[in-house]
């Protein structure tokens, strides 16, 4: 790796100036035009430039979807046997046979997992803004079943409908029955599945920095031109957040397989720092995916998958509802919509639907699921005006190597 780190340094230093027109132009001055250029691209949001942004995106859209089918017609082999394998799945699906209950179980299965690796993916790999799925999708999830299983001294859910909704089993179970450990397998299944998703969302900074590294280019990400200058840097660092990424490089760099799982076992922002690491140093892949995949499906989920059962547990719960009772003038205020809540809740994992229901029962869920839109939205607007930064890169990219064939 010191050989790699040795090399790179060479490299920067022998492309630190460019010729242009037959001169060498500062490298300060190209500093200034880098600089102008990232201020003039983020720019381009729907609420500044909302025609010129939406015309970038659709342009940089059809410029994917071409690039896209130009690999996969280079790929057609295996696109050949992707497509044989579905058109066989498909046949197995409909033909009628004593099959079919396996068929609907593996059915029901995949597409359970799916559904969570595809969040894990979304909060990971972000396309210039993470959707916080964990908060969104798995905290509640994990939460509501927490509830459901103090409540109902049992986790033996009916499927269907469990897990669209969850309703207590008929039979009678003892007070106090239900183990931390019990809730911990059941949504074992939803909790790694959701950890690999975000482990494969941190491949792109990987296979970036990686193909940066072989092809010996000028590095085309901002994130990756940020960690160059971070290496040069390093001995200077100051500030905090400067030391913290070193220390996240000189782990991954020097411990290898290990560094790499303690950076995913953790919640840690700068994740994406080690998965550009990983690739600059030229880590082989499986070290790279298989301590991501370890460190998040496993370690990490597991500790966060303990912090909340912990936090919604029966008695956790009351008491957080006592607290909030408490705060002088305007705690009963707060206390009485949570009390409602949690009622109805209790309602329905008994099966009475035809009970009275409070009326502000359904105030904290207004709440969440207009904090839902509003991420989503945000996340498909960050979308939107990332894509459009990439078509203006391209533009000025375009324009630099015109002048500098002039």
């Amino acid at each position: 790796m010191a050989e790699n780190g040795t090399d790179c340094d060479q490299r920067r230093i022998g492309m630190s100036k460019e010729q242009h027109n037959g001169n060498f132009t500062d490298s300060s001055m190209l500093s200034e035009r880098k600089r102008r250029e990232r201020e003039e691209r983020l720019n381009i949001v729907l609420w500044k430039k909302p025609l010129v942004t939406l015309q970038y995106f659709c342009l940089e859209t059809l410029i994917n979807l071409k690039e896209w089918t130009i690999k996969l017609w280079r790929r057609r082999g295996v696109l050949a046997c992707v497509v044989l394998a579905l058109a066989v799945l498909t046949a197995l699906y409909y033909i009628e046979g004593a099959h079919q209950q396996y068929v609907r179980y593996m059915e029901k299965k995949f597409f359970w997992c799916a559904y969570w690796v595809g969040l894990g993916i979304l909060s990971s790999v972000g396309l210039g803004t993470g959707l916080h799925t964990f908060l969104l999708y798995l905290g509640p999830h994990i939460a509501s079943v927490t509830l459901a299983a103090y409540e109902c001294n049992s986790v033996n859910f009916p499927e269907p409908p469990y897990p669209d909704q969850i309703i207590c089993p008929d039979e009678e179970t003892a007070e106090g029955s239900i183990s931390l450990w019990a809730i911990i397998s059941k949504v074992r299944l939803e909790a790694c599945m959701w950890g690999a998703g975000t482990a494969i969302g941190e491949l792109p900074p990987y296979f970036m920095a990686r193909a940066a590294r072989l092809s010996g280019a000028e590095p085309d990400d901002e994130e990756y031109q940020e960690f160059e200058e971070m290496l040069e840097h390093a001995e200077t660092a100051q500030d905090f957040a400067s030391r913290a990424k070193v220390a996240v490089q000189n782990l991954v760099q020097k411990v290898g397989f290990f560094g790499i799982l303690a950076c995913a076992s953790i919640p840690n922002p700068l994740f994406d720092l080690a998965g550009i690491t990983c690739g600059h140093f030229l880590v082989p892949f499986w070290t790279f995916f298989g301590a991501t995949l370890i460190g998040k499906a496993v370690i990490k989920m597991h500790i966060q998958k303990l912090f909340v059962i912990i936090t919604f547990s029966k008695h956790i719960v009351e008491q957080m509802v006592a607290l909030i009772g408490a705060i002088p003038s305007i705690g009963p205020s707060l206390q009485k919509p949570f009390q409602e809540y949690l009622e109805a809740q209790r309602i329905k994992l008994h099966h009475k639907s035809d009970s009275a229901v409070p009326q502000g029962e359904n105030w904290l869920s207004w709440i969440f699921e207009k904090l839902v839109i509003v991420m989503v939205c945000y996340f498909i607007l960050s979308i939107i005006n990332s894509m459009a930064q990439s078509y203006a890169k391209r533009l000025q990219q375009k324009m630099y190597s015109e002048e500098k064939t002039k």
